[in-house]
Order: C-alpha cells, then sequence, then structure tokens
C-alpha cells in the first residue's frame, strides 16, 4: 500500500478505545456520558471503502521462525506490503498480550476490563495478520532509541488517549521505576523517560479546532458542543517542536449538524449556527490541514492522522439477536470481507480527500477496518464512567450503560500501535 504524502495518492472504490490517577483523564472519562446524548444513525446507506493496494504500506522480506513458534518479517526494501488488510489471529502461545494488566501501573479503571470483572480475557489474545506479510515484532528497546531526545505526542479525542496508554505500557517495562514518570495537566498528560530524555504525551483536542467542550470542567457532556471551525492556534502552538504527531478527531462529531461558533470564544461570544456535519468535518480539517503545512517541517516531524475507531452499539447489525450491544461479546467478527457496523464512512472520505491535497508527506493509521471486526475489544460494562466503576444494577442494564465506544487494555489499542511502531521504524 501507498503511503498518504504528496507524490502518492490513493484510490478508495465504495464497497463496504495507576487506579488513583482515573478521575485526572477527563479526556478519556468524558464520553462515556457524551455518548449517551449523541444520536447514532446507521449510516448503511452509504458505501464503505474496498481496503485497496494504495494506502500506507511497509517494505518487508522473509526472515525465521520467532521464539514463540510464530513465522515474522523483518522489514527491508525487498517488497511491499499493505498492513492493514488482512485478518485477525487468535495465539494461543505467550506473544500476546504484548503486556499485562497487572504490571502496568499506569492503566486507569477506564480501560482495566480483567480488574473490573469481565470474566474472560479472550479479547488479548488475537494479534493482526496482514495479508500479503508479517507485523515486524513489536521492540520497546528498538522504539525508544528510536525516540530518544525526541517527543511523540498523540492528539485528539479519547480514543487517542486510549492508544497513549497502550504505547506507554508496551515500552514501560524496560524503563527502571526510578527513571519514569506520569503527569497531567489541563490538556497535556505526559509520560516521561529519563534515560531516553524523550516523551510520550497526550493533548486534549477532541474536534482539533477549538471547542467549548476543550476546558476540563465541560468534558461530561452535559452541553452540546460548539466548535469554532477556523481555529486553531490555540491548540497548535502546543503541538509545535513535536517530533512525531498522531492526530485524531471522530468520535464528538454529532449527526447530522454541528453547532458552529459566531464569533470567537475570547470575546466572550455564545451565537452559533447549525452546519452540516460533513461540511463541519472538512473545514475543521482544512483549517488542521492548514496548520499542519505552515507549522511543521518534515524534515524533522512526522505526521499521522488515524482513521475513525468504529463504535459497536447494535448487536442486530451481526445479526445477534441475544446480545446488547456489544456486551458479553467475546470473539471478533469471521474473517469476511463485508462488515457493516454503521461506520459514517463519509467522514472517513472526507479525511481521505484532505489528506490527498496536503502538500507535506503524511502517514495514513487506517484502523478503522480491521478495528470494525472487534466486537469483543470494547470495555462494555467492565469500565469506569467519571472514574467510577459500574454498580451491579448498573451492568445488569448494558443497554445503558455498556461502553461499546472504548477499548480494554491490553487489547486492540495495542495493534493500533504495532501498526504504528511498524511505520516510525521503517517510513519515518
Amino acid at each position: 500500500m501507498r503511503p498518504f504524502d504528496k507524490t502518492q495518492r490513493c484510490n478508495y472504490f465504495p464497497m463496504l478505545t495507576i487506579v488513583t490517577f482515573s478521575t485526572l483523564f477527563f479526556a478519556f472519562f468524558c464520553y462515556n456520558q457524551y455518548m449517551k446524548t449523541i444520536p447514532f444513525p446507521d449510516f448503511k446507506h452509504q458505501h464503505p471503502f474496498q481496503e485497496s493496494s494504495n494506502s500506507t504500506y511497509v517494505q518487508l522480506q522473509e526472515t525465521n521462525k520467532a521464539d514463540n513458534g510464530d513465522y515474522e518479517r523483518i522489514v527491508s526494501p525487498l517488497e511491499e506490503c499493505d498492513i492493514f488488510t488482512g485478518e485477525w489471529v487468535f495465539v494461543n502461545g505467550s506473544s500476546h498480550p504484548l503486556y499485562k494488566e497487572d504490571d502496568c501501573e499506569f492503566l486507569t479503571d477506564m480501560v482495566t476490563c480483567l480488574k473490573n470483572g469481565r470474566p474472560e480475557s479472550l479479547y488479548q489474545k488475537w494479534r493482526w495478520q496482514p495479508r500479503d506479510c508479517s507485523l515486524p515484532k513489536f521492540e520497546a528497546n528498538l522504539l525508544l532509541e528510536k525516540l530518544r531526545g525526541k517527543r511523540l505526542m498523540f492528539v485528539g479525542d479519547s480514543i487517542n488517549l486510549n492508544q497513549m496508554l497502550s504505547m506507554v505500557c508496551m515500552v514501560q517495562s524496560i524503563i527502571p521505576p526510578e527513571k519514569k514518570s506520569f503527569s497531567y495537566a489541563s490538556y497535556t498528560t505526559v509520560f516521561k523517560m529519563e534515560d531516553y530524555n524523550a516523551t510520550m504525551e497526550f493533548y486534549w483536542a477532541p474536534f482539533l479546532v477549538e471547542s467549548n467542550v476543550d476546558p476540563p470542567t465541560m468534558r461530561y457532556g452535559t452541553v452540546v458542543p460548539v466548535v469554532k471551525l477556523e481555529s486553531i492556534s490555540k491548540h497548535g502552538d502546543n503541538w509545535k517542536n513535536v517530533d512525531y504527531l498522531i492526530f485524531n478527531t471522530y468520535i464528538w462529531w454529532r449527526y447530522p449538524t454541528m453547532k458552529a461558533l459566531q464569533g470567537s470564544f475570547s470575546n466572550g461570544a455564545t451565537d452559533s449556527v447549525d452546519i452540516d456535519q460533513i461540511v463541519a468535518y472538512e473545514r475543521a480539517l482544512k483549517s488542521w490541514a492548514k496548520w499542519v503545512e505552515e507549522n511543521v517541517d518534515s524534515n524533522r516531524t512526522s505526521v499521522f492522522f488515524s482513521s475513525m475507531s468504529p463504535t459497536h452499539m447494535k448487536s442486530s447489525d451481526w445479526n445477534n439477536t441475544n446480545r446488547i450491544k456489544c456486551w458479553n461479546e467475546t470473539s471478533p467478527f469471521p474473517n469476511i470481507s463485508r462488515i457493516d457496523v454503521g461506520t459514517n464512512w463519509q467522514l472517513f472520505t472526507t479525511a481521505v480527500n484532505v489528506i490527498q491535497s496536503m502538500k507535506i508527506p503524511l502517514h495514513f493509521l487506517n484502523i478503522t477496518r480491521l478495528s470494525e471486526y472487534r466486537k469483543d475489544a470494547h470495555t462494555s460494562i467492565y469500565a469506569a464512567p467519571g472514574g467510577k466503576l459500574l454498580t451491579q444494577e448498573q451492568k445488569s442494564d448494558p443497554a445503558r450503560y455498556a461502553d461499546c465506544l472504548h477499548w480494554c487494555l491490553p487489547g486492540l489499542p495495542d495493534t493500533w500501535n504495532e501498526l504504528l511502531f511498524a511505520l516510525i521504524m521503517y517510513r519515518t
């Protein structure tokens, strides 16, 4: 597959997410409450895109057998590989999960599904197998050497925080306790690795552009989101001088319309107009793209955009009338070519079109289709909305309380980071 950069285009053809730190991650918690107020329509009248041979690729060659019995390939310039098209394979050996829930002190109650009562851990035992090659084995020491003296930052909504926590857990075990630290501020969460003079960070900007739900006190879904579609510098000033930027924005975009501010938040403006969701999303991404082009030195900084993380809100989408949403799902979809869980592919198309038009190289993390298979991997009733575990009474009402948006850790976001690792190591 070809990377989304200024020299290569992508054609898509229609087809078909420390216990004590839990309350500090406002961005990660707020959407569980907010999602109850958002209409999640079916987008079955839209046509998903077939994974083609023109998305981001890595170059690999055959190698020998790994210690755990899996055959792997090592990256080299011998062949091109579409790492986003493939299938999920169950792992009986010890290679998965990549870390243990109990061994990562930085996980919050929001994602520790086993600790929170999930009775099985099968969701941790699946690895992604690209169709034409295998992913290079994740090596924490190699990634940390690559990050030496550098900053890596996830920017966006709570799904990106989900992924940031995953990445932290994937590397933290090789760092001595006294050489690592975890801190937070109103907008930024930072994991410092002292020996490497490096950081992994998360910056809260659910729309990328400025919105009324940016401040910590406004992230609980108690207000209707209002966005300033051309205002991004307030956030963007915090993204400068970062070596790896991974952006996302999806789950807060309301259907069918968004409220766009008339005036500025700094001047106390409150008047807004309703704008079609797709139009608003495109305007916001164009503001983001312009900021990237004007402020990012592509010789220093590698930029990634992650496609939407899907939801599994209706078990009827997979013809299971005995389930409620993603509750009690214990296995992925079978490896079939056609899945429809209501993903908004018009937003996907919009993101692709904006990325194609950009004047600097950008890597597209096309996680949507492979994640759609994973109806089993959500936090469901084993989350902690607002930092509080669900009561037994609440757990008995999955139709209302099951979180089918965020993801258990260890789990699916680890795969996203394996893909990101391959791109960082061999495409930047």
